[in-house]
């Protein structure tokens, strides 16, 4: 087996005092100093990894950007995109799933739901958009402090995501709930036993069927329709294949946002003068949503599998060896970024990697995570100009998602 015996090839030009298969690591942040270090040493390092047979850690914006465009080498379906290998039944499941295939049943599966996203159809979105923000602010303006993360942050993207899937009004805190219990499954404070996550995905599969059923005897417009009335090479979904492709709506619906709008208010924070230029201006500028992005990350990596041995930067990667991309590296590459650890509301150009880079993979909704953050941010700008931090930031345990799962503020 590929990566069973470390041979000369595996051996690294540099020591890692951190664990980067290592969840817990990256409750304190982002470790900067080592992604530098790795950028500027050894950019295709050979990692030992924690309970697994290691992987190739890529950490530089040209290579994360290219291996990402280059499906026919580094295959997402192979082995699935994340770190850990997955036993071979779930890991058949989950290459049912459209982030774990490459074209061209990924493309086919992708143009399902394609024109939700396009930015003309999220554009006529932007007013009610903006409602929901409003109403958002209008729930904890009177209380004078909260947690942002789960007061607001949370909020937008869960609305817009079940409003777009019809899921009732009462239910969108369920999918908030099942996704913390999936993302954060080596986090103790959402994963309360070791089979939480495969317990979550399974409500979450419930509730879906339930509404599948719904829709089949009343079709309406929304994405759990279109997903019902979809063939694919004349073929209906499945229910699995409908439940998982309604798990990855529901989770990247509200997820990545969520954090990202988290990562964003605490850097402003930190970065005063960023704020007070905003609040100056009014509303926050298309400079400063790609910032946000830049400096949130909000999905810190994903992994791909050899498909061939392949040579990058005089390593050699050989069939079936895991390749993981670090996006929250390749976002503070100091080759692209001027001066990378500056946050910059005004920084441009700005060619991060949030949305992957480039590629049949390409963060399908791009265009209503920019509306979004743009709509959220001119109303926290307009109505709480005097927010402030009010206690530590809660990280998420995780090595995959750069999640926040508390920011308590005062306004």
């Amino acid at each position: 087996m590929p990566g069973a015996v470390r041979v000369d090839r595996y051996s690294s030009l540099m020591t890692l005092a951190f664990d980067l298969s290592d969840p817990s690591a990256f409750e304190s942040g982002l470790p900067h100093d080592v992604f530098r270090e790795l950028r500027r040493d050894d950019p295709v390092h050979w990692t030992e990894e924690l309970g697994g047979r290691g992987f190739w850690t890529v950490t530089r914006h040209g290579d994360v950007s290219a291996i990402s465009k280059d499906w026919q080498t580094f295959s997402s379906h192979t082995g699935a995109i994340m770190m850990a290998d997955l036993p071979v039944e779930d890991l058949a499941q989950q290459q049912l799933m459209m982030l774990n295939m490459d074209p061209p049943d990924h493309t086919k599966l992708r143009l399902i739901v394609n024109r939700a996203f396009l930015p003309r159809y999220v554009n006529h979105l932007e007013a009610h958009v903006r409602d929901l923000a409003r109403e958002i602010i209008d729930g904890v303006i009177e209380r004078g402090e909260g947690d942002f993360v789960t007061d607001i942050a949370m909020e937008l993207p869960t609305q817009v995501i079940a409003e777009m899937m019809g899921v009732p009004k009462e239910d969108r805190i369920r999918l908030f709930e099942w996704s913390n219990r999936m993302i954060g499954s080596a986090d103790p404070e959402y994963a309360r036993s070791p089979d939480d996550a495969a317990n979550a995905a399974m409500e979450l599969y419930m509730f879906a069927d339930e509404l599948a059923a719904k829709r089949r005897a009343a079709p309406a417009d929304d994405l759990v329709t279109a997903l019902l009335t979809a063939e694919v090479d004349g073929q209906s979904l499945s229910d699995l294949e409908f439940d998982l492709f309604f798990l990855l709506l529901a989770v990247a619906g509200n997820e990545t946002t969520r954090n990202l709008l988290s990562h964003a208010m605490l850097a402003l924070f930190e970065n005063p003068d960023q704020w007070q230029a905003l609040v100056a201006a009014g509303e926050t500028s298309p400079y400063a949503v790609e910032e946000f992005l830049r400096w949130g990350t909000p999905v810190m990596q994903f992994r791909r599998t050899a498909q061939h041995s392949a040579t990058l930067h005089d390593r050699t990667i050989e069939t079936g060896d895991k390749v993981v991309i670090w996006y929250a590296s390749a976002n503070f590459d100091e080759a692209v970024f001027v001066d990378p650890m500056r946050f910059d509301v005004a920084r441009t150009p700005n060619q991060h990697l949030s949305f992957g880079g480039g590629g049949p993979h390409h963060c399908l909704g791009a265009s209503l995570a920019r509306m979004e953050i743009k709509v959220m941010f001119d109303e926290i700008i307009r109505r709480l100009p005097n927010i402030s931090q009010a206690g530590e930031a809660v990280r998420l345990r995780s090595n995959f998602i750069h999640g926040m799962k508390h920011l308590p503020v005062r306004f």
